[in-house]
């Protein structure tokens, strides 16, 4: 008598089932299609890489020619090596990004020519009224 007074009531614990009038009538729409498959590089990776690239010229080119400790002819003024890295960063970040997004670009159709017609099978669910 103590055994069946200390374990849960079954019914309880379950959920009930809904009823036929309460479910929903679901309507599975289906149909074939043809849609085109391809290849395509993504944009930000290619000019993300160009801006890095066009920093590793500017900083070769800052240490390749040390054209910082004389006087500049068009503004007479004398350049430390970090303000030449500053400048030939702004032009090569802004050339590698263009760069960068112009080889995209090209690989973009390059792959367009390689696309391939798929027959998929699309599934539309709705409620029916």
């Amino acid at each position: 008598m103590a055994d069946t007074a200390n374990t849960p009531d079954e019914t309880s614990t379950q959920p009930s089932a809904p009823t036929a009038e309460a479910a929903p009538h679901i309507v599975i729409d289906d149909e074939l299609v043809t849609v085109k498959v391809r290849r395509a590089p993504k944009y930000a990776v290619f000019m993300g890489l160009g801006a890095i690239i066009g920093i590793l010229v500017a900083l070769i080119l800052t240490f390749a020619f040390n054209g910082s400790g004389e006087e500049s002819p068009n503004t007479g003024m004398v350049y430390s090596q970090t303000q030449v890295f500053g400048f030939l960063a702004l032009i090569f970040v802004v050339v590698g990004i263009v760069v960068g997004g112009v080889v995209a670009l090209i690989l973009d159709r390059v792959m367009s020519k390689r696309a391939r017609d798929v027959v998929m099978d699309r599934e539309t669910a709705h409620y029916a009224e």
